[in-house]
């Protein structure tokens, strides 16, 4: 079997010892570049010199970062975590200081005004175009003191954002509890939990352990103290960085003539503007309002019926640790679902063979697992991907899909290896890894996953098969690199597949008998696909709001703010002396002043599923192609809005969007 390990570039067998030397000499190799561009005389311009050669370099330099700054999420060695996350900071501050090179931005402007630039391949015109917008967006325009005060912020922002978080992939909070405090958690998470030597549970605050306590948990004061600690993650350190993200953020803002950090991110993404991504925000939440409204009135009936049959006082109010279990409820009894009977049907392994042959029916493709492969933990699965009809390699992906001390602790994808032309034109593969946090297997029950986990794993494999099937030839728009606020787009899209009863039924099976999930099970689990629409989606709401807030103003007091955003938007208060802001990892990690795209995005998914996919097929090849051909494979070489009428043949519209959360177009 081809493995085409030869095509792949990355190692991970560094000691701490060779990423510190690495990442020097990265440096020095890439900076070599940079001088050669910037020393070069108008007249010597060409497209070969400048535009080829910064592009060779991205290309170089991706892959050789991604080697040495990954292992900070994944390592299971802290001196290799520690090693890791410091060549991160080094190559952030290389990065900020190559981002100001005043002589290469010079010379991209003289090559853009002596260039028939109606004569480059449009990609080309396009990288020329982004490369000088985000000279100017670093201030090479303006005089160099202020170049200076901007480099200094861009510096200092880059290294608390690491630290950020760093701190809570660090985090390791247990708590104890004894098994009568844990009433009603499922007995499979009793069992997994570490006990002490006086028999009691030790539950951390990662997810597998988390959620099953808020969701199930009927002792209210455990429920308090678990949401209390984990609202309370990193809080000292992380308050601190994130409020002087915010005033560093606004005040390098303002240097470049932009009123708000938010204002200038928006600038370069979809929605424009803040004003626009304020209306979507309020006039949904507006539209949510009723619903939400039946939501929490009914939580507190179902609260004050449980308060009465336990005996114990009835408050009056949802506090944020009944939220989940009260929603967990409602949807038990309005859709008679019992989740942890439901994931019986849901075995990792099955449900991954059915999700791996559901993306490569619908996307054309062929997945091989690489026997022994060459990755940095045992628990680490490699593929190879090829094109079903020409059999041509088009990259690999990996699957890191359970916990350890140390490791990223939420589920996301990290692109690796960029797909794009190596400089003597042949195609560089892509790879991209998913990393994860399931249950681990126990000796005498395999991993099983709730229908939220299939759901997380459809998205985040939607955002490899985005890194793996972007066809550019500019590492700069390779894959997943479109706009922020529509990169969630193409993964939400697929989502859709884990509540359609056909692909259900392709990865479900009971884990003791292989029985396929009833279908009055199967027909309950897809009608509750809107159970606590209101709810849920007005958490979305919350959260994109704070986001806006803080970075439309020069201070924020965090906690403050987060609290009566909570009260105004989700009409439940947030619990004392907690930040949530504080383990908010998106805010410090790309995501600032867009956490709204996830709801904006979903407009689009919604459209694209309804107006193609069900109405053709949801396992349609046709429709499937034209997905892969339209929305993932240009990556960011074009504007989403132009993918979106590619693959639609029209403008995008809401109204899928709002049918989808329950409301009336």
């Amino acid at each position: 079997m081809a493995t085409y390990l030869e095509r792949i570039k990355l190692t991970w067998d560094l000691s701490a010892e060779d990423i510190k030397n690495r990442a020097e000499s990265l440096k020095t190799t890439v900076k070599d570049v940079y001088d050669k561009v910037g020393a070069l005389k108008a007249d010597e311009l060409s497209y070969e010199n400048i535009i080829q050669a910064l592009s060779n370099n991205d290309s170089y330099y991706s892959v050789q970062r991604n080697m040495l700054d990954f292992p900070q999420h994944v390592s299971s060695k802290k001196e290799i975590r520690e090693a890791s996350t410091e060549a991160d900071k080094k190559l952030s501050e290389f990065d900020v200081e190559m981002s100001m090179r005043q002589d290469v931005f010079d010379n991209l402007v003289a090559f853009q005004e002596k260039t028939d630039v109606s004569k480059l391949k449009p990609e080309a015109k396009r990288y020329l175009e982004k490369l000088i917008k985000l000279g100017r967006r670093n201030g090479l325009h303006l005089n160099k003191e202020v170049q200076e005060k901007i480099k200094t912020m861009k510096k200092r922002a880059s290294d608390i954002a690491i630290d950020f978080n760093k701190n809570i992939n660090d985090e390791n909070t247990v708590l104890e509890f004894t098994e009568k405090e844990l009433d009603g958690v499922p007995a499979d998470a009793i069992k997994r939990f570490e006990k002490t030597s006086d028999g009691k549970c030790k539950v951390t605050l990662q997810y597998p352990d988390y959620f099953p306590v808020m969701k199930k948990c009927r002792v209210p004061e455990t429920r308090q103290k678990m949401e209390y600690a984990f609202n309370s993650r990193c809080k000292e350190a992380n308050t601190k960085i994130m409020e002087e993200l915010v005033e560093i953020r606004d005040k390098k803002s303002k240097l470049l003539d932009f009123p708000t950090h938010a204002a200038f991110v928006l600038d370069m993404r979809m929605a424009k503007n803040p004003e626009t991504v304020s209306t979507f925000l309020k006039d949904l939440s507006q539209k949510l309002r009723p619903l939400q409204g039946k939501e929490l009135k009914r939580f507190l009936e179902y609260k004050e019926e449980e308060c009465k049959k336990l005996g114990i006082s009835f408050d009056g109010k949802i506090n944020y640790w009944d939220m989940r279990y009260y929603m967990t409820i409602a949807e038990e009894r309005e859709y008679s679902i019992d989740h942890n009977k439901l994931k019986e049907y849901f075995p990792l392994d099955h449900v991954t063979v059915g999700l791996l042959d559901i993306y490569q029916e619908l996307l054309g493709l062929k997945f091989k697992e690489v026997p022994n492969p060459p990755v940095w933990h045992e628990d680490v699965q490699m593929f190879t991907v090829v094109d079903a009809e020409s059999g041509k390699f088009m990259g690999h992906f990996f699957l890191d899909l359970f916990p350890r001390e140390g490791k990223f602790s939420h589920a996301a994808c990290f692109g690796l290896q960029p797909g794009c032309l190596e400089p003597d034109g042949s195609r560089q593969s892509a790879a991209a890894a998913m990393v994860a946090n399931f249950t681990k297997p126990t000796a005498d029950q395999p991993s099983l996953l709730t229908h939220d986990d299939v759901e997380t794993f459809f998205h985040e494999f939607g955002h490899v098969m985005h890194d793996i099937l972007g066809q550019t030839d500019f590492t700069f728009f390779s894959g997943t690199r479109v706009e922020r606020d529509f990169v969630e787009a193409p993964s939400q899209m697929l989502e859709n597949w884990v509540w359609e009863k056909e692909s259900l039924s392709r990865m479900s099976k009971h884990y003791k008998d292989g029985s396929p999930i009833p279908d009055e099970l199967m027909e309950k689990l897809v009608k509750a696909r809107n159970a606590n629409a209101g709810v849920f989606n007005q958490r979305q709401i919350l959260l994109g709001t704070f986001d806006q807030t803080i970075h439309t103003r020069p201070t924020a007091d965090t906690q403050a703010i987060y609290a009566e955003i909570s009260k105004d938007v989700l009409q439940i208060p947030a619990t004392p002396n907690t930040n949530m802001c504080a383990s908010f990892g998106h805010l410090a990690d790309g995501y600032d002043a867009q956490y709204y795209g996830y709801l904006w995005s979903e407009v689009y998914c919604m459209d694209m599923f309804h107006s193609r996919f069900k109405k053709e097929g949801i396992m349609s090849p046709k429709v499937g192609m034209d997905y892969r051909k339209f929305i993932l494979q240009p990556g960011g070489s074009l504007d989403a809005i132009d993918m979106l009428k590619n693959f639609l043949g029209r403008e995008p519209s809401q109204e899928a969007f709002l049918v989808s959360k329950g409301l009336q177009a």
